[in-house]
């Protein structure tokens, strides 16, 4: 696990396994102005340089919304307590470092998934 980076998915931890092309996003690209052909990509990968920093989930959101079907990924400085939000934000999976997963193992993950249910599946409607 040293010096890879994890990948946490909704069954645990695992290595990283797409071997395809990355579309890297900022998490402050503007969808109406970048250009790029994020509907062709097969796994776009959107940047959290910070824990502190939501835009990327709004950017996922926006991503989904916009008709985006592929592999989303959120890498970088998201922690447990973010899974749930990360999820119903659209992405598929986090890239954390190895040094946070032993910090955070996969129980904290589940953990914060477990206890934090989506407030849209609280008031009877799907979180899509």
């Amino acid at each position: 696990m040293d010096g890879q980076p994890v990948i946490v998915r909704e069954t645990g931890f695992g290595p990283d396994d797409f071997d395809g092309e990355i579309l890297d996003l900022a998490q402050d690209t503007n969808l109406d102005e970048a250009n790029v052909n994020f509907r062709e990509a097969a796994m776009i990968r959107i940047a959290f340089p910070s824990f502190s920093d939501g835009r990327g989930f709004t950017l996922a959101r926006r991503l989904r919304v916009a008709g985006y079907k592929g592999r989303l990924r959120a890498a970088g400085h998201v922690i447990s307590d973010q899974f749930p939000m990360a999820r119903r934000s659209g992405f598929d999976e986090v890239e954390i470092d190895a040094a946070l997963a032993r910090r955070q193992p996969w129980e904290h993950w589940k953990d914060a998934s477990d206890v934090a249910p989506s407030y849209l599946n609280r008031l009877g409607r799907r979180a899509s």
